[in-house]
This record gives structure tokens, C-alpha cells and sequence, in this order.
């Protein structure tokens, strides 16, 4: 079977769905934005790779990370992506289209797209994009962001009732789909995100990332991916606070964009040495990466609640490290670690029971050791990609 899997953001997993697909027999093109400020997966095809795979980079505006923050201007720029990705399409003529990540404009003209060759379309629902914006503009432009939001709302419900079947990450998105969207219920397939396990093997603390950058020797706090609207760097600068007299404390922060830049100036303002800002590293070296972290760090603000689980929490899974979560407890991440007793789980705007569960992670290394076993054992026996791939496969075949 053709297949184009879509990923907007080029992130890790879904670039292993792709792999995995391919290795089971099918024609395989898996397609990703350029250009974008986010942490990548490993996105060059490989010797070790069916040949029935093709990797392809679509060019996005390089004027794009400048304008991120700006709407109308990013608007433009998304939608000249997405009719892109509509070209590329009409090209190739899948069989089945899957596409995940993907800004709702842009996703317009990749379901009509998917529609004209006759091929089925599955909308891959990692967030609810629509939502988001509508709760944005309400906030910026009091009597016209209702308009807009409403644009955008009603936009989104025709793509997903639109599509052959909507992959939900979690079954908390089911009510919205069904009630808010007017999804049918038979449409709707739940296949939780995961991580690349085989790509994120265990590494001892002491290695060459860590020693390059004089970490092999220091108590590391770590957090590393997007820290944009949905985040509070407030949290990790506190942390940096926290430790700042300590110089056998390190808070490592790996990301880019508007949270990195804030985190940036509050360090120089602050003269705070023991934050270590970073850019994202390539992730060929991840696995050394999250191995220099004694705890992984995630943040999430309160208004995400269900709609947004964050990868990073996944990744971090697989390194047998304790996690330390500020995070909405209503969200799937939390209730991931604190049912796999994973790490530590506090809410996004409780800045002193953050710093404490830190704190209590690093004196007490028991319980760190614990939250690290539980946290491999969970991503050995759940992130199987042989089964999800089967999963995907089944919504085309069956």
C-alpha cells in the first residue's frame, strides 16, 4: 500500500511509524516541514531502512522562526506550506494519507489534496489546534477573536468529520471529539503516543556529551524540548534559584525560541552560572543527553489540562532517570507517572511544592532509583512499535 505520513514537526516517533511501515512491506513517504524550531527526530534514511521508504524535507518559509509569534504573518506562511504538501500529494497519489501535528489551515489543503487522489485520510490528533487559537485570540482581540475562533473551531470539525478515521492520543479527546466536533464515534481510534525505545538505549552518566560540557561530576537537573506558550521557564529559573550558592548543582536547559530567550536574559540579569543554556542537540546523542540529567524536568501551564501530552515526558521514559512533572494533574502525562510511580507530579503554578519534590529527588536517592527503574519498565513494556505500526496498518486495511 501507498502511504504519506505527514508529521509537521518532524519529531521522533513519527518518523519511526514511518520505518516500521515500511519494513512491514509498504510504500512509505514520510514528509515534514523545514525550517522549524522544534527538537527532531532522526529524519535521513538510513542503510538499515527498506528501500520503499522516501524522506522528504518540505520547504518552509526560512523567514518562519522570525515570525513565529507573529499570526497573520505565520498564517501565510503555514498555509503556503500546507498547499506545498498538497502538491507533493497530488504527485505521488497515496493510497492513504496520515498527517499529525499540523496547524489547521495548513491541513486544509492536505485533506483536499488526499480527497482528489481518492485516498483515505487519517487526522493523527496530537492537539487540538483550534482550541488553542480560539483561546488565544479571545484574550488579544476581545470582540473580533470570537470571530476568528469560530473560524478556526468550525474549520477543524469539518477536517476531522471529513476524515476516514481520527487517531486520538488519548481517550480524553473521545468526549471532545464526539461532543464539541460532532466526530462519530466509530471514527474514532485511540493510539497513545510513545517514544523510539531501540533508538534511546540506557547510557551511564559519565559520558562524552556530559564530560564534554563538565557535567559527568555535577547533580544535573535537565529539561530539554519546547518551551513556548503552553510552558512556564519561570519554574526552571526558580530551580537555577534554588541551587544557585550550590556548585555541585547543575540546571541544564535544552530548547530554542521565546522560553529559551527569556531564560537567556534572566540568566545574564540574575548572573545565575550554574544555568546552563543550550540549543536542541542532534538526536543521535539524545540517549547521552537525558543520561546526564539525575532528574528530567517537564513543564506544562494549567490551561493545557487535557489537550496537550508532551513528548518529552515519553522520551524521558526511556532513560531510566526520575521524572520531576509541573503539569496539570488531570493530564495523561501525570497520571502516567504517578500510577507507574515514575517520579514526582506537582501543579504548574505551585512554585514552592516544585522546588520541594526537586529537592526530594535529589536527597534521596532511593526514591530516585525507584522513579528510574519504574520509568524504563514502563517504556520497555508499552512503547512496542511492532504493535502500533499494526494499529496504523489495520485503519487502512480493514
Amino acid at each position: 500500500m501507498r502511504l504519506l505520513v505527514h508529521d509537521y514537526a518532524g519529531h521522533p516517533f513519527q518518523i519511526q511509524l514511518s520505518r516500521e511501515l515500511a519494513k512491514m512491506g509498504h510504500d512509505v513517504l514520510h514528509a515534514f516541514a523545514g525550517s522549524l524550531q522544534t527538537p527532531r527526530g532522526d529524519l535521513v534514511k538510513n542503510e538499515e531502512d527498506a528501500a520503499s521508504l522516501i524522506v522528504r524535507e518540505v520547504a518552509m518559509d526560512p523567514e518562519y522562526v522570525r515570525y513565529k509569534y507573529s499570526f497573520l504573518r505565520r498564517r501565510n506562511m503555514e498555509v503556503a506550506y500546507g498547499k506545498q504538501v498538497a502538491r507533493l500529494i497530488r504527485m505521488w497519489k497515496p493510497e492513504g494519507v496520515i498527517s499529525s501535528n499540523t496547524p489547521t489551515e495548513t491541513q486544509e489543503p492536505i485533506l483536499r489534496a488526499t480527497q482528489a487522489v481518492d485516498a483515505r485520510f487519517v487526522y493523527w490528533l496530537q492537539d487540538f489546534y483550534s482550541l488553542a487559537v480560539d483561546k488565544l485570540v479571545r484574550k488579544k482581540i476581545p470582540v473580533v477573536g470570537g470571530l476568528i475562533g469560530h473560524y478556526y473551531r468550525r474549520m477543524e470539525g469539518r477536517q476531522l468529520r471529513a476524515s476516514h478515521r481520527v487517531v486520538a492520543i488519548t481517550d480524553d479527546f473521545s468526549p471532545i471529539l464526539e461532543e464539541d466536533f460532532r466526530v462519530r464515534k466509530d471514527r474514532i481510534t485511540v493510539i497513545p503516543n510513545w517514544a523510539p525505545l531501540e533508538t534511546l538505549p540506557v547510557c551511564a552518566k559519565a559520558n562524552d556529551w556530559s564530560r564534554r560540557r563538565g557535567l559527568a561530576d555535577k547533580f544535573v537537573y535537565l529539561y530539554t524540548g519546547t518551551l513556548g506558550m503552553k510552558h512556564n521557564p519561570e519554574l526552571l529559573l526558580s530551580l537555577a534559584e534554588q541551587y544557585r550558592n550550590n556548585d555541585k548543582i547543575r540546571v541544564v536547559v535544552i530548547s530554542e525560541g521565546i522560553g529559551a530567550e527569556w531564560l537567556a536574559e534572566q540568566k545574564k540579569a540574575r548572573q545565575l552560572a550554574h544555568l546552563l543554556l543550550l540549543p536542541y542537540q542532534d538526536f543521535n546523542v539524545m540517549p547521552q543527553v537525558l543520561a546526564t540529567g539525575d532528574v528530567l524536568c517537564a513543564v506544562l501551564e494549567e490551561d493545557a489540562g487535557v489537550f496537550s501530552v508532551p513528548s518529552k515526558v515519553l522520551t524521558y521514559l526511556c532513560a531510566a532517570r526520575p521524572l520531576l512533572l509541573a503539569v496539570p494533574q488531570v493530564n495523561l502525562a501525570a497520571r502516567i507517572i504517578h500510577q507507574r510511580k515514575a517520579g514526582l507530579t506537582v501543579p504548574p503554578t505551585d512554585v514552592p511544592a516544585f522546588l520541594e519534590a526537586a529537592e526530594q529527588l535529589r536527597a534521596n536517592p532511593h526514591l530516585a532509583t525507584r522513579c528510574a527503574t519504574n520509568a524504563r519498565d514502563y517504556a520497555e513494556n508499552t512503547f512496542k512499535i511492532e504493535g502500533i505500526a499494526l494499529n496504523f496498518e489495520k485503519i487502512f486495511t480493514s
